[in-house]
């Protein structure tokens, strides 16, 4: 039977220890932000999945994880999300202040990443993101496996992807990529923005996808480097599944951004791969005091969470738990995350100045 759209599932959280911070109030009512579905979605045996698309919401020198209350310290980010993101940010403030180009206000989680230049001064905006939550191992599997498997604590935060501080301990080039949907590439990984360039036809788009890790410590939402409290599993060749390792014992649902931008001229497609050729480049590849790197080999994202609980504990619960194929927001119980507005997959290239630094 499906739940009555104002009594999302119970919290299901095994421990208070590992909720993560404490419970801020949104003062929301949730069934004003939520829409009945026709039924439920489908049953994966393989993986448990929610997804949804944002919008981008704003363009800043700000970053609340890397630099905190520091407003123009960082290289510019294109923001996701919540729409009052600043270097200011904590949960307390994402949790209770801004709208979300994530569908509602249910979640005010913020994304962001390094904005794609167009060699010319202007900054082409991304049409939309999507956004993949998964756990391979359901609850039927973690069970058999003794895994210990977690919903998301309460102020998680991170960086995956290219590693600006220490390059070599970057997330493995499996984790991220590029791509072109609507050429005749589509579906094959590239590894930086030239080569997806070359066979990325203007009027298609050109992708940047990262795989966020999945192993968290249990004790720590943030760390020093912003990515050691939390790691990604390995393969273990005796049960055949992804492991966490022992310093991170708690799988947790991660997610696969995927940001795509359309293609124009001023995108070389000759698959020129100098660090100064004159094409897309993101922001994090050319930097004051740094020599540049090939475009879009410094790709990276950042997330900092703020999802409603109960919302969130109803996602995990259903799509996940129970290895549902959750798309355009439905929490597999019956109900979906109502649209603000509408979105439009029409191809088109935004260019915008960028804003003034602080």
């Amino acid at each position: 039977m499906a739940m009555s759209m104002a009594m999302p599932m119970a919290s299901n959280i095994p421990s208070p220890s590992l909720e993560g911070l404490a419970r801020v109030a949104s003062g929301i009512n949730i069934a004003d932000y939520l829409v009945p579905t026709s039924g439920l979605p489908p049953v994966d045996p393989a993986e448990g999945a929610f997804r949804f698309i944002c919008e981008p919401s704003h363009n800043a020198y700000n970053d609340p994880i890397v630099f905190p209350g520091q407003p123009g310290k960082s290289h510019l980010h294109t923001f996701f999300g919540n729409t009052l993101t600043d270097a200011d940010s904590t949960y307390a403030s994402l949790r209770t202040t801004g709208n979300s180009t994530c569908n509602n206000l249910l979640n005010r989680s913020a994304y962001w990443v390094p904005a794609m230049m167009n060699g010319r001064g202007k900054v082409v905006m991304p049409d939309f993101i999507s956004v993949y939550y998964k756990r391979a191992d359901g609850q039927g599997k973690c069970q058999k496996l003794a895994l210990d498997c977690l919903q998301l604590p309460r102020g998680l935060r991170y960086i995956f992807g290219y590693n600006m501080a220490n390059p070599a301990a970057s997330s493995p080039a499996e984790k991220r990529w590029w791509t072109c949907d609507g050429g005749p590439s589509a579906g094959v990984h590239f590894a930086n923005i030239p080569q997806a360039a070359k066979a990325c036809p203007i009027g298609a788009r050109i992708g940047m996808v990262l795989v966020a890790p999945d192993c968290w410590d249990g004790k720590n939402l943030d760390s020093p480097d912003h990515r050691s409290h939390i790691v990604y599993s390995v393969r273990d060749p005796n049960t055949g599944a992804d492991a966490c390792d022992a310093g991170h014992p708690h799988r947790v649902p991660h997610f696969q951004i995927g940001v795509y931008w359309t293609v124009d001229a001023t995108l070389d497609r000759s698959g020129n791969e100098s660090p100064d050729a004159d094409t897309w480049y993101l922001a994090s590849d050319r930097m004051v005091g740094m020599a540049n790197a090939v475009p879009g080999t410094t790709e990276h994202s950042d997330w900092f969470g703020a999802w409603e609980d109960s919302i969130l504990d109803t996602w995990t619960n259903n799509c996940i738990a129970k290895l549902l194929s959750c798309v355009a927001g439905d929490l597999g119980n019956g109900t979906a995350l109502k649209p603000i507005r509408g979105y439009s997959f029409t191809n088109t290239t935004t260019l915008v100045d960028p804003p003034a630094r602080p």
